[in-house]
Formats: structure tokens, sequence, C-alpha cells
């Protein structure tokens, strides 16, 4: 294990806890997969490419070895609040301090989508008021903290690689490695902004962003979220509740296969010391079922038809030789 998360670490107050709760995170997603972002700009769940592939960061599960990804102002005496971009899965990350006021936009572009996808995880920076100090820590920690990997840094950023897995991540400012990790501070001036890009890399290593390029990636899945949202049928008082449960069972569905998971995290446990931490990370035909109707009560009806051809191919499976009911859940392919 390569990680070290000492400089993570030294970006909370001595008065934060150890572990954000659950509802101190957003959720971003591509459809493929989700990340999970705690209110002081840290990642704390990843796993690139699909649902159910091993995590990358896993400091929800445990901060010393699971790996994180932090982005966070450089001193003490800041506050933050997490906010939604109106009718989207776009999360805004606010810092405030006496000095300013910075936000972090987290979103993952859309597989499939015009010329987003790739399974992308861009982190844009920008300075709403004023001029602010970040940290950024780069952690990774490969098969759920159990792989050892490499740390490259390069002229546009640095790579990490581990048992024919790898993550490029663009950065804008240098970065320095240590003890598996990628560093650096900056200081982000009145009106600026800077862009991160973490992807999956082959052996390439990783390539500059633009912030142009950027910004069409954030316009085009703002656009993407709000073209889907407007289809929903639902006027009623409640509309702003009900229209954020919606894209968030959007964010649940596995768009190759039509398969809903009952939930993107696995191993947290009912209670501390419990035995019910099981992986969620799966289809229950139960669980699903439930999302299914609420979102076919909208009028989402394309995906109620991707996730009955999914279902209809699990009949055919016991046609061809299986027996017995249905399973009480699957794999999201």
């Amino acid at each position: 294990m390569t990680t070290s998360l000492s400089i993570a670490d030294s970006l909370a107050a001595p008065t934060r806890p150890d572990y954000l709760p659950i509802a101190e995170h957003g959720v971003i997603g591509d459809l493929r997969t989700v990340a999970l972002v705690g209110t002081e700009g840290t990642i704390d769940w990843y796993c690139p490419g699909r649902f159910d592939a091993p995590s990358v960061f896993g400091a929800i599960l445990d901060k010393e070895r699971g790996g994180r990804y932090t982005i966070a102002p450089a001193h003490d005496g800041w506050t933050s609040r997490q906010l939604y971009f109106p009718d989207t899965n776009v999360l805004i990350t606010r810092f405030l301090t006496e000095d300013g006021v910075a936000e972090i936009l987290d979103f993952m572009p859309i597989a499939g989508s015009g010329s987003g996808g790739d399974g992308r995880l861009i982190r844009t920076v920008l300075s709403i008021r004023g001029e602010m100090p970040f940290r950024i820590a780069v952690e990774p920690a490969f098969d759920y903290g159990r792989a050892a990997h490499e740390t490259h840094v390069t002229e546009h950023g640095a790579l990490f690689r581990s048992n024919g897995r790898s993550l490029a991540l663009s950065s804008p400012v240098p970065l320095a490695a240590a003890a598996g990790g990628a560093y650096a501070e900056f200081v982000l001036a009145p009106d600026e902004r800077m862009s991160f890009v973490l992807e999956p890399a082959g052996d390439r290593g990783p390539r500059p962003y633009s912030e142009e390029e950027t910004r069409a990636l954030f316009t085009e899945t703002v656009d993407y979220w709000r073209r889907w949202i407007s289809r929903s049928r639902y006027r009623g008082r409640w509309r702003e509740m009900v229209d954020r449960s919606a894209l968030t069972l959007k964010l649940l569905t596995y768009q190759p296969s039509g398969a809903i998971v009952a939930a993107p995290t696995t191993s947290l446990p009912e209670q501390l010391g419990g035995e019910r931490n099981w992986d969620y990370r799966f289809t229950w035909i139960r669980d699903a079922s439930f999302s299914l109707y609420a979102l076919l009560r909208l009028g989402f009806s394309d995906e109620a038809a991707a996730f009955g051809s999914w279902l209809a191919d699990r009949f055919r499976d016991r046609m061809h030789g299986e027996s017995g009911p249905l399973q009480i859940m699957y794999g999201v392919d």
C-alpha cells in the first residue's frame, strides 16, 4: 500500500470529524459509475468505469488506507456547503472565508452524449470573490487499497498505474509526487478558474485540457441533465424535491444494460461493528422495481423499456438451461 493521507488530513481543522456523515456527501455520475463528494472537498468514494469495479478512492470506509482526492482551502477558518446546479447532477461545493468565496464544480460528462463520457471526472475550482489559497491531494488506493501503484508526475499532471489499471490527472498547476500521491498548492486569484480532469489512461500520460474545453464539457453535461428532467410529468408543489429524487434515481442506472443498482456503495454497516454491511452495487430485483415504478409514474418510459429488456434477458437465461425463480439480485451487466 503506497498511499499516505498526511497532507489531506492536514486540510481539516481539529474539530472536524474523522468521517463525514453520509448526509455530508453529494453524488455525481456518468450512468456507469458515481463519485461521492464530501462537503470538505474530498472525493471519498469512486470506482472507475462501473459501479461494481474495485474502488480507487475509498476513504468513506477507511480514511487511512482507502484513498481520497481532496481539493480544499489551504488554511483553517473556512466553512462549506453543497448544492446542485439547478436541474442537474452537477455538484457545487462552496467554501466561505472572511477574505473570499470559492467553489468547486464536480461533474462527470455523460457517456455517449456528444463529446462526453470516457469516464472523466472533472473538478473546476473557481473564485467567486477575493483570493483563496488551495491544496490538491490525489491519493489513490487501487483495488480497495490492496494493490500498490506507481506515480509518475509529468508536465501536464500525473499518471497513477497499478496492475493493468491506470488513471491520469490533468492539472493546470505543477504537481509533486510523494508517498504514492500527487500534491500541489496554488492560489486562486479573483475571477480565476482552474480545472482538473481525472480519467482512465492506459499507458499514456495526462494530456492538457484548456478551460474552453472543460467549459464545453460542463455546458454539455448541464444540457443533458436539463433535457432529461424536462421530461418529468410531475407539476405538483413538491416539484424541486421530486425532480432531485428522480435525478438521483437516474444516476443509479447502468446505461449499457438498463440495470438499476440499489445504491452505489458497499460495506457501510447499518451500525458500527454490525454485520449488515452488504454490497448494494447490484440490481436487486425488489429495489429496482420500486425505482422503476417511481420513474414510470414521472413519465420516464425509456428507462422502463431499458430495464424491461434487461429483465427479459434474465428470463431468457432461465429458458436456456437454468431452472427455478429469478435470483434476488444480479450484476449490472
